[in-house]
């Protein structure tokens, strides 16, 4: 590997979001760390940036446990001496249910994933972005247009959403004196799996069901590229994502 070739890890990196963000980062010379759950995706992933003339490491992560999360990172400190990018992707949603009605199995499993898995990875990338020379790096997380504004039978997801923001801002600020930079990107239907259900109606907070607009992921993508591109005497704390059409501004 040249040692001007930076090095990229990407949390839920086998389909969806992280799929495109991992790609595209891939694309502009990176070289790649892919994490999640099912090894299959992500060494799916893995193989077609290598077969691109790319690197690229799958490493099966559960980024909810703490002895998963080091192990991710031990796994790519061995590979490629160092990282720094970090995109804290891996989320997932419980199913719609009145606040009376949400399982504690369930908030506890939206809560693992997107709230302690975005600390652990964040705690563990400072680590090591503090310790490596040259010092320093970029943590992105994934926040939510929910960061900003909930929708309705969504305690869960909105919660660990707002918390991220509380993650990034934190990060940003403990990272100030190790040019350890941290930003957020807030992102509104993007046109994945997860967001398929957007275009066969969806609660509103007046009630109703509406299809709502979505947008091509690439979008994401070249904004991840576009955020990880910058020198880490400059930020992007914040960037909003979205549908233009989706019903955000104003929503309620």
């Amino acid at each position: 590997m040249p040692e001007t070739r930076k090095v990229a890890l990407v949390t839920g990196a086998g389909s969806g979001v992280g799929k495109a963000a991992i790609l595209a980062l891939a694309k502009v010379g990176y070289a790649c760390v892919l994490a999640g759950r099912r090894e299959g995706p992500i060494e799916a992933v893995a193989a077609e940036i290598t077969g691109a003339g790319g690197e690229a490491l799958a490493v099966s992560a559960d980024v909810g446990k703490p002895e998963s999360v080091d192990s991710l990172f031990q796994a790519a400190k061995a590979r490629f001496g160092r990282v720094d990018v970090v995109f804290n992707n891996a989320g997932l949603s419980a199913p719609a249910a009145p606040i009376e009605d949400v399982s504690f199995a369930d908030w506890q499993t939206v809560v693992d994933a997107n709230l302690t898995g975005v600390f652990l990875c964040a705690q563990a990338a400072f680590r090591m972005m503090k310790e490596q020379d040259p010092q320093g790096g970029r943590i992105i997380n994934n926040g939510s247009i929910s960061a900003h504004t909930p929708r309705p039978h969504a305690v869960a997801y909105n919660a660990t959403k707002h918390g991220v923001s509380g993650i990034t801002k934190s990060v940003a600020l403990e990272g100030r004196p190790y040019d350890i930079a941290c930003g957020q990107i807030d992102i509104g239907n993007a046109a994945t799996e997860m967001t398929r259900k957007m275009t066969g109606g969806v609660l509103q907070a007046n009630g109703t069901l509406a299809t709502e607009p979505r947008m091509d992921v690439q979008a994401v993508a070249d904004a991840i590229v576009y955020m990880a591109g910058l020198p880490l005497d400059a930020n992007v704390l914040t960037m909003t994502v979205m549908a233009s059409a989706m019903p955000y501004v104003g929503r309620g």
